[in-house]
């Protein structure tokens, strides 16, 4: 009997051993989709700031920057098509060779 509860003690650690590397792998795929999610909302913000700026006269790309986080400001893209204002910003890697950009639009339309 003391020989089974010593193999068991033995398959406890084994499976604490995978485990380990499995929860850290999900933690950072999960803080890395956190991280996108923050740079598409910011990515937004930063959209519906140029729009404001394109329909008072004021430089898109100035408003944009300025609504966006200092990380994603570099490498940041502002563009105005028909009336709708896209930025597009990258994501902040979390892995290493990571590189998503995510992309965001808001109309400025005149009433």
């Amino acid at each position: 009997m003391a020989r089974g509860g010593h193999r068991e003690r033995g398959q406890a650690s084994v499976e604490t051993v995978a485990l380990v590397p499995a929860l850290l792998v999900l933690t950072v795929a999960a803080w890395q989709l956190v991280m996108a999610g923050w740079a598409l909302v910011s990515a937004q913000a930063a959209a519906r700031a140029a729009a404001r700026a394109e329909l008072a006269g004021a430089p898109l790309r100035a408003a944009a920057l300025a609504a966006l986080p200092d990380g994603m400001r570099s490498g940041a893209a502002v563009r105005l098509t028909a009336g709708t204002v896209t930025v597009r910003v990258r994501v902040p890697s979390v892995l290493p060779g990571f590189a998503a950009h995510v992309t965001a639009s808001a109309a400025a339309v005149r009433q």
